[in-house]
Parts: C-alpha cells; structure tokens; sequence
C-alpha cells in the first residue's frame, strides 16, 4: 500500500458511528448509576452540590446500629454480672433481659432491611452480616445464661459462674470500643490492640470453663447442679466465642482496608 492510499473509505463513518454508540452507552450508564446512588436526579437536572454529595446518613445508619447493639451487650452483661453476685429475682433479671434481647433483635432487623435497600453500603454485605448476626448471639447468649439459672432453679452461683460473667462484661465493653473505628478507614489501624485482647479474654473464659467443667466431675456434686453448671458454663463461654468472631471480623476489615 502505498503512502495516502489509506482514506479510511467507507469505513471512517462505521468507526466513528461505533464508538458513538459506545461513549454514549457509557454516559447513560453512569447517569443511571449517579441516579440510583442518589447523586443525581432523575428528572437530569444534574450533579447536586458538594455539601450534599457528602456521605449521607442512610450509610451511617449501620455504624449506629452497630454501636447501638454494642451498648445493649453491655447494658446485658452488667446485670448477667449483677445476677451472678447478687443472686436475687432471677426470674424478673431473666425477663429484663428478654426484652434487651428483643430490643438487639430490632436493631438486627434495621441492618438487614437497609442492607436490602442501600445501593452502596459502607463496608462489605458479608462483614455487616457477620457483625450483625455476631452482636445479637451475644446478647442471645447472656440472656440464655440468666434464663437458665432460672430454669434449673439454681440457688446461688458459684465462683465460676461469677469469673465468667466479669469476663463477660470486658468482652461487650472491649467490643462496643472498637466498633466506633469502623466508621473511618484511617481509624482501622487502631483495631488490632482490642481484637488482641479480646483474644485473650475468650482464652481466659476457655480456662475457666475447662476448670469449671472438671471441679463438677471432680469433686462431689448433686447430679443435677453438675448438669445445670455445666450446661451454664458453656452458655456463658460461647459469649465471649461470639465476641471473638467480632475480632476476626475487625482484624479482616483491617487487612482489606491495609
């Protein structure tokens, strides 16, 4: 072919068509995203203004909601603890802390219905999940501890039990610490200190539950204090297991946010 032969023929109009079509694809796709982000309106009046192209609060929402749970774990843990070393109306402790249980459980059901309505949420769909589901079995378990001290009619808690739920208390208030870090990615860093130490609190719970269960077996007791203690302690252990998956939770958002 020789220099200037090529004029682009019948061909030019085609390309410059094709790519028309696809500049114009892209436009409209990314005005119908801007749409459905709220960025934009429908009616193509254009972009909003800076202040109100700031993170809006429909994506706050769960932080407060995490928190929120949080403080509610918090608020169960103190009066598990106080059940433990007052030992008294455990019936009515049993049924306040029903309703704190039913109150984590709204707050769970917010999460899921906006995480089914929000375009773009704050964090990943899967870490809101297991955060959720991680704070209501929380307050699921303590409530369960209570109830059943109710249930197998137990007369006075032992040292175990009272050990458990102090442990019980630091896990929820080391947990509702930590979530408030979420809510910025440079704060993220500071997580690490508290998933270590809730760490330790789950192992400190671990070998109680292990000395706990064997002084039952060891040593003489009523077969049916020997079956309610066990079955408590273990309650109360998965308490701190399940603050420990929040641990996990934060040390992964860490690494991805790294």
């Amino acid at each position: 072919m020789r220099k200037g032969d090529f004029s682009g023929g019948a061909e030019s109009p085609g390309l410059a068509s094709g790519l028309a079509v696809i500049l114009f694809s892209l436009y409209t796709g990314w005005t119908e995203l801007r749409i459905q982000s709220g960025y934009e309106s429908p009616g193509g009046e254009g972009v909003e203004t800076l202040k109100q192209l700031k993170p809006r609060k429909p994506n706050s929402d769960f932080f407060d909601w995490f928190e929120e749970a949080a403080q509610n774990n918090i608020e169960a843990a103190g009066m598990l603890d106080r059940l433990c070393s007052e030992f008294s109306d455990v019936e009515k402790m049993a049924g306040e802390l029903h309703e704190l249980e039913h109150k984590g459980d709204e707050v769970v059901h917010s999460i899921y219905n906006k995480l089914n309505n929000v375009f773009m949420p704050p964090l990943d769909r899967e870490d809101i999940i297991a955060i959720a589901i991680a704070l209501d079995d929380v307050m699921d378990q303590i409530h369960a501890a209570a109830d059943a001290m109710s249930i197998y009619n137990i007369k006075a808690p032992t040292p175990v039990a009272c050990q458990l739920a102090k442990i019980i208390v630091a896990c929820t208030r080391e947990v509702a610490k930590q979530l408030p870090n979420l809510r910025q990615r440079r704060s993220m860093k500071h997580v690490e200190e508290g998933v270590i130490e809730l760490h330790r609190l789950e192992n400190q719970a671990d070998n109680l539950l292990r000395e706990g269960v064997k002084d039952l077996f060891h040593k003489p007791h009523d077969p049916t204090d020997l079956i309610a203690w066990t079955r408590i302690y273990e309650i109360m252990e998965q308490v701190t297991d399940k603050c420990e998956d929040i641990a996990d939770v934060l040390r992964g958002l860490v690494i991805k946010h790294a």
